[in-house]
């Protein structure tokens, strides 16, 4: 579920962030920067479901990483977890989308020159 690319930690979450995996999520973004890790991506790409619990550890992720003068970047592609990022039309649907940086790939989400998607 974790690598390395540069100074990024890669986070892949694959299948469902629900009221089930998302404390697992969570925990996995908690370890990152208990390990000193400043710099995080958030692989969505994979993922096929996002549940309001799922959006929660989004933004909790998000205000860790700005408290520790962090960042955080997720991958949320136009076409991927079989017809398109379900979690970009859940937070486009909940208007937060925009709190986040997104990028289309991972070369581009570790890639320091690379500008985030628009919302």
């Amino acid at each position: 579920m974790e690598e390395t690319r540069g100074e990024w930690a890669v986070l892949r979450v694959t299948g469902e962030m629900d009221l089930v995996t998302s404390p697992a999520v969570r925990q996995h973004v908690h370890n990152a920067v208990a390990d000193g890790r400043r710099s995080l991506v958030l692989d969505l790409s994979q993922v096929l479901f996002c549940d309001s619990s799922g959006v929660g550890v989004l933004i909790a992720s998000r205000r860790l990483m700005r408290s520790c003068a962090g960042r955080l970047r997720l991958i949320l592609p136009a076409q991927g977890a079989v017809d398109g990022s379900h979690v970009n039309r859940v937070l486009a649907a909940l208007g937060v989308r925009r709190l986040f940086e997104c990028y289309p790939d991972l070369e581009a989400a570790t890639d320091e020159a690379a500008r985030p998607l628009s919302a």
